[in-house]
């Protein structure tokens, strides 16, 4: 039986094994991965050790990676509309194993990836031979961010605030101004982070280390009130792309009557101010993965491709994946990193 490599999550760094390499079935076809990005889910299983399981709460080992652009090199007979050679991007939600990369028995981060139930629209779509492989791989984190935009709602005149100028938030800054939407002001503590924001399309930043938030949020957005008529800024709607606890405080203190807060990110615990949120009646509204947007984003992502590439921070050979991990692992060391695959990955 044919071995490949596959990365696994370990205490803090990962592991690469060797795994049968897959034999697909009628219904099936199999990709050579070309690219796939590291998420901050993969590092939080890091964190753990593996993803929690059983009654007892024991971690075990799991295969990462859920952000894969490749090329189909296998086709089951019972297949429709894919071919050996089509360059695709998958939709880990949609295997019947779990989810790829995040529990599941399959993950991205391999060197072949066995696509179960091999349907175009549904688990995968296609993308031109032109475009590069590493910002196909962002196909899933966009679709993230998308859901977030598409949650707000925001409509063209609006004034929307972002938090965090990570690959989400720089990603709902893009959609954002594909949109639209009048004016997108992003918020971030990293200068080199702002800079990229800017170099995307937003129309302001916000260092929110050195610059006084709410003072700058009025001059941006003009000044408004809550429900008791109290000032506050004119933002419409913040998306909540850093998960920091600071960020809802920023919120509740600058929301004006009826503001809209969309929680992309994964907040930890901590105390809201109730109170605060009933003075502006602000409406919280929680964004959760992609229902609808994985394959919806495809055709714009190809389109923009430029754009969409300058969030790509390292791009690193997986034959240096550890390394790629550790980039990942350390605060402030990288943005988005995509490890990518060559010919020689897969001999």
């Amino acid at each position: 039986m044919a071995t490949m490599k596959s990365v696994h999550a370990a205490k803090d760094k990962v592991d690469v094994v060797d795994v049968e390499r897959p034999v697909p079935g009628p219904q099936d076809a199999l990709v050579r991965i070309r690219a796939c990005g590291i998420c901050g889910t993969d590092t939080f299983f890091l964190h753990l050790g593996g993803m929690p399981s059983g009654a007892d709460g024991a971690t075990r080992a799991i295969p990462l990676g859920h952000e894969p652009a490749g090329e189909i090199v296998e086709v089951g007979a019972e297949v429709r509309g894919l071919a050996v050679g089509d360059r695709v991007v998958v939709n880990p939600q949609g295997a019947p194993t779990g989810i790829i990369g995040c529990g599941g028995e399959l993950g991205g981060m391999d060197e072949y990836l066995l696509l179960q139930n091999a349907e175009v629209g549904t688990n995968v779509a296609v993308f031109p031979d032109d475009m590069p492989f590493d910002v196909a791989a962002l196909n899933e984190p966009m679709a993230v961010a998308r859901h977030a935009v598409n949650r707000s709602e925001a409509k063209p005149t609006d004034k929307v605030v972002v938090f965090g100028a990570g690959p989400i938030g720089l990603g709902a800054t893009i959609w954002l101004k594909l949109r639209g939407v009048a004016h997108v002001a992003v918020v971030d503590v990293i200068p080199e982070r702002l800079e990229t924001a800017l170099t995307v399309g937003a129309d302001a930043v916000v260092d929110s280390a050195t610059e006084d938030l709410t003072a700058r949020l009025k001059e941006l957005h003009g000044e408004a009130a809550n429900a008791l008529g109290q000032q506050r800024a004119g933002t419409d709607v913040y998306i909540d792309a850093a998960g920091a606890p600071a960020v809802f405080d920023a919120v509740i203190a600058n929301a004006k009557w009826h503001a809209k807060l969309v929680m992309v990110a994964v907040q930890k615990k901590g105390e809201v101010d109730l109170g605060g949120m009933l003075r502006s009646e602000l409406t919280l509204i929680a964004s959760q993965g992609y229902p609808t947007e994985i394959f919806e984003v495809t055709a714009e992502l190809v389109e923009h491709r430029e754009r969409f590439a300058r969030l790509i921070s390292h791009r690193v050979p997986f034959s240096e994946v550890g390394r790629a991990f550790e980039l990942a692992l350390t605060p402030g060391a990288a943005e988005k990193v995509v490890v990518t695959f060559d010919e020689a990955s897969h001999l």
